[in-house]
C-alpha cells in the first residue's frame, strides 16, 4: 500500500452540509455535545446556507469537527507517514497525529476561532503571478502593516493587513507583473501582526490543554518542520496566527519523508489543486465523506504507481 500523508483544509474550504452523516457516528455524536457545552451550533456544517458558516467563530470549529471525524473513518492499516493541516486544519493534523484529542481539538477550534472573529482589522487577498520574495520585497515599500501570509503554490501567494495597506500593494503587485490580485472575503488580516492580541489569549489557552507526542511527524505551519515533542508543537501553534502559513514547503517536506500520496481529509479540493501546483508528480486524492474515508485504500494507487 501506497505511503500517504495526512492534509486538512483551513478555513475558506468549508461548505453546508459538509458534516451531512458524520453526527451517526460515536465520536461525532460526542463532539456535538462537546460543542453544544461550549455554546457553539454546529447546524450550518450539516445543511444551513452558506452564509451561517461563513462567519469565523462557526467556520474553524465546524471545519475541525468534520475533518476529525473523517480521519478517525479512515482505513485502519493505513501507512501514514505525516500529516499537516492548513491553518485551523493544523488543529485537525493535531489529533490525527495523537497528539490531541478529538475533544481538545474541537475545543480549541472554538477558542481559536472565536479570538480571530474578534479581530476586525484588516483583510486579505490572494496575488497570483508573483513568488513571495517578490512580494515580500513590495511588503516592504508599503506604508502601514502587510505581509505575507500563506504561500500556498508556486505563483499564488496571499498577503494580509490593514485595508489600506493591502490596497497600495494591490496597486503595486499589479504594477510589478501580478496577474491577478483577489480580494478575499475574510473578517480580519489573518496570519498578520495584526492577530497579535488573539494569539497571546490563544496560546494562554493552548498551556491548559494536554498533549503528548505525536505518533506520526506534525509538519508545522510556521516553519514546515516535522515535530513530535508536544513543548515544540505548542510553541508553533502559539505563533501560528502571527506567521505565514508556509504550504508549499510543507508539501516538500511531507514528501521528503517519503509520502507517495497525499490525500486531503475534509470538504473541497483546495489542497488537492495546490499540491497539484507543488508536486504535479504526486498523486493527491480528497476524502470529503464516510463513503470516501471508508473507501479511500481501494483508491490509492500501488507504491510503484504512486513514486515520483
Amino acid at each position: 500500500m501506497s505511503r500517504v500523508a495526512l492534509c486538512f483544509p483551513g478555513q475558506g474550504s468549508q461548505v453546508p452540509g459538509m458534516a451531512a452523516g458524520l453526527e451517526a457516528s460515536e465520536l461525532g455524536a460526542r463532539l456535538l455535545r462537546v460543542a453544544a457545552d461550549l455554546g457553539v451550533d454546529l447546524g450550518p456544517a450539516f445543511s444551513g446556507d452558506e452564509e451561517l458558516l461563513r462567519p469565523t467563530e462557526v467556520a474553524q470549529p465546524a471545519l475541525v469537527f468534520t475533518e476529525v471525524v473523517l480521519a478517525a473513518a479512515l482505513p485502519a492499516d493505513l501507512e501514514v507517514i505525516a500529516v499537516a493541516g492548513h491553518s485551523v486544519g493544523e488543529l485537525a493534523a493535531l489529533a490525527a497525529g495523537g497528539v490531541l484529542s478529538a475533544e481538545a481539538a474541537l475545543r480549541l477550534a472554538v477558542e481559536r476561532g472565536r479570538r480571530m472573529a474578534a479581530m476586525r482589522e484588516g483583510t486579505m487577498a490572494a496575488v497570483l503571478g508573483l513568488e513571495p520574495e517578490a512580494l515580500t520585497a513590495i511588503c516592504a515599500q508599503v506604508s502601514g502593516t502587510v505581509v505575507v501570509a500563506n504561500l500556498n503554490a508556486p505563483g499564488q501567494v496571499v498577503v494580509s493587513g490593514t485595508g489600506e495597506a493591502v490596497a497600495e500593494l494591490t496597486r503595486r503587485a499589479l504594477a510589478a507583473g501580478a496577474r491577478r490580485v483577489l480580494p478575499l472575503r475574510v473578517s480580519g488580516a489573518f496570519h498578520s501582526p495584526l492577530m497579535g492580541e488573539a494569539a497571546a489569549g490563544f496560546a494562554g489557552v493552548l498551556d491548559t490543554v494536554p498533549m503528548i507526542p505525536a505518533a506520526i511527524p506534525v509538519i508545522a505551519n510556521v516553519d514546515a518542520a516535522a515535530v513530535r515533542d508536544p513543548a515544540q508543537i505548542r510553541d508553533r501553534l502559539g505563533r501560528q496566527m502571527v506567521s505565514p502559513v508556509r504550504w508549499t514547503e510543507s508539501v516538500a517536506r511531507m514528501l521528503e519523508l517519503g509520502a507517495e500520496v497525499l490525500v486531503e481529509v475534509g470538504p473541497g479540493s483546495v489542497l488537492t489543486g495546490l499540491a497539484r501546483r507543488i508536486a504535479p508528480g504526486t498523486p493527491a486524492l480528497g476524502v470529503a465523506d464516510l463513503a470516501a474515508a471508508g473507501g479511500l485504500r481501494e483508491r490509492l494507487p500501488s507504491p510503484s504507481a504512486a513514486a515520483p
